[in-house]
Formats: structure tokens, sequence, C-alpha cells
């Protein structure tokens, strides 16, 4: 039986370090929802953005990090089937606010739809890249709403959508998204894939077809692009540029039919006068990562990824793992982003 307190990291005021707390209050799980003992709780460029400006928590302190969460289910809310104690468990956690869901504490709440049981085969740790990585491509490339609109291969629209025939340009293949970009795309059957920036071979191992490197301007880089797609570019998706940057991704969109961009950054407008020549138009649309926030689309791929992680149609990433629930390890995490030092996925065992 779970205690009725808790250890737990916590954001007290926004750009101040996090701080240990002992008298967390355990939450108890209600409907459609279980209680995990974490065991692993994933950071992500977000969290940093989180604790130092304020994102998703500012009006909510204080406020526990970390959307990737992996634990063992402690307590089943009423009527809950789908899983038994003891089952391992992947949970990406939502923005509500109210922050019971977070990885960064003892025991924290798994809505069950944004979830799934870890096949034997995967550790907690490779379980824990995915959620927060790869739900924003998810939602990039396949919703109608906040997406690019290209249908999820398990939906029913799938069967009018002629996948090998569509060309994909993915902006940033070196990131996290970026890879889950890839292998999604490959799991759809995109018949061209092509990523800008990046480790060649690895992206290559998840299904790119060509990938271009970072050399050289922007005239040479929309020129290499060009020599790939053509005027037959609709589909784009930018993991990692400012909205500066995002003009490379439109400006390879097609010039006679409209193409469309979904961007991972929408940190304001772009300049629309240097998107050039799109005779048809052009539509650029931001892309918010929360399960919670499009369950039709994430619920049954969440359903679906043990089947995909087993077959190896989905491959987890690279991580790093620190050990214990401390304030050390965590601001030592953040401040890296802050400061833009190389990170690999980190992972905090708790």
């Amino acid at each position: 039986m779970a205690p009725t307190v808790q250890k737990a990291l916590v954001v007290t005021e926004v750009g101040k370090p996090l701080q240990l707390v002992t008298d967390r209050p355990v939450p108890q799980p209600g409907p459609n929802q279980v209680l995990l003992k974490v065991t692993v709780a994933g950071l992500n460029p977000h969290d940093e953005k989180a604790r130092d400006a304020g994102l998703f928590i500012a009006n909510n302190l204080p406020a526990v990090l970390a959307n990737d969460v992996v634990g063992v289910v402690e307590a089943l809310g009423p009527q809950v089937s789908k899983y038994q104690l003891g089952d391992r468990v992947l949970s990406h956690a939502g923005f509500d606010g109210a922050f019971l869901q977070n990885g960064l504490q003892e025991y924290a709440l798994s809505d069950i739809g944004a979830s799934f049981k870890i096949p034997d085969s995967v550790s907690d740790d490779e379980a824990a890249t995915l959620p927060t990585n790869i739900i924003a491509p998810l939602f990039g490339l396949f919703a109608q709403n906040g997406g690019i609109g290209i249908p999820a291969p398990w939906t029913p629209e799938a069967k009018a959508f002629d996948y090998p025939g569509t060309t994909l340009l993915i902006i940033g293949g070196g990131t996290s998204n970026g890879k889950f970009a890839v292998q999604l795309a490959k799991l759809a059957g995109i018949g061209k894939i092509v990523v800008f920036g990046g480790p060649v071979e690895e992206l290559k191992s998840y299904g790119a077809t060509v990938v271009l490197d970072r050399h050289g301007g922007y005239d040479s880089a929309l020129k290499r692009i060009l020599q790939e797609v053509g005027d037959d570019l609709l589909y784009a998706f930018d993991t990692v540029n400012m909205p500066e940057g995002q003009i490379l991704g439109l400006n390879a969109l097609s010039s006679s039919r409209k193409g469309k961009m979904a961007r991972l950054v929408p940190r304001g407008p772009v300049d629309e006068t240097k998107v050039v020549g799109k005779k048809a138009g052009f539509e650029l649309i931001n892309v918010f990562g929360s399960s919670q926030a499009n369950p039709d689309l994430a619920y049954p791929f969440w359903e679906r990824v043990p089947q995909f992680l087993t077959e190896g149609k989905l491959k987890p990433l690279p991580f790093t793992v620190k050990n214990g629930l401390t304030a050390e390890n965590v601001n030592e995490v953040l401040d890296r982003y802050r400061d833009e030092k190389p990170v690999v996925k980190p992972h905090i065992h708790i």
C-alpha cells in the first residue's frame, strides 16, 4: 500500500532551482487512472523552460516536472481492468496544471489511455525515451487539426492515401523528435523521407531515404533540398528552428500546390515576405504534443506501441541515467539544457 505522503522535487518559484520536499500528498487514482510507484522520470528541454521561464507551470506553483514517466502499478482506479498490480507501465503525463501525473515524485497518477504495459523485451529506460518525443511528431504528421494531416496508418482514411507516392521533409533530424518522426514516417510507409540535419547512418537505420547535412548557408541548404523534392513537396515538419529558420522548410514546399508545414517551436510568426513563389499558398501549423489534448489520435497509438516495439517497427533512443531523486541531479540536467550543452535523453531513477 502506498504511503499518504511522499518525496518530490518541486518548482516553488520560477527561475529558481528545484527543491526537495518530503510531505507532498500521494494522489489517489480516479476512474480510468492507476497509481504508479515511479521508477524513471524522463526529462526534456521543456522542463528547463518550465523551471526557468514558467512554461506550463507559472500560474500553478508549486509544480512537479517530467512528463515521461515509468512506474509499477501500485493501485487501480474504480473499474480499471487494463492493468494489474505490479505491471510495468509507461505513461505520458498530462499538462493539466495539477502535476499529479508528473515523474519527479515517488508516486504519480497515470491516465490509462495515455499509457501502455511495457513488453518484457523493453527496459524501463528504453520505454521512457518515447512519450514526449514521439507524441509531438505523431501529432505533427498525423493530426488532422494541429498537424499536417497525413492519415495515421491504422485509421480508415489510410486506405485511400498514397503513402508510397508521398514525400516528407523533416528538418532537425538530430533531435529526438526528428528521429521519432522518421520512424513514424517509415511505419506509415511514406515513400520518400528527406531529412535535413542529423546523424546519417542512424537516421537511415530508422527509415530515412535521404539525409542532407547542414553545411553551407541558407541558399545552399534550400538548393540541396529542392534537388531532392522538386515541386512535389506538400508535407514538411520542422522540429528545431525558431521562426526565422522556419523559412527554409516553407520555401521547400511546392509552388504549384498548397503545402503544409508543422513546427514544434511556435515562437511567433514567420516573415512571410521571405516565403516566395507559393502560388497556391501554404499552411503553417503549430504542434502541441499532449496525449490528453488529442486522445482520438494518441490513445489508439499507445495501444499499438507495445507491438510496434516488439516487432522493431519503433526503436527506443539513446539515454543517460542519474540515480536518485535529488535536486542536484535534476538541476544539473536542466542547467545543461539552459546552457545549450549537449544532452542525451536524461532519466532520473527514482
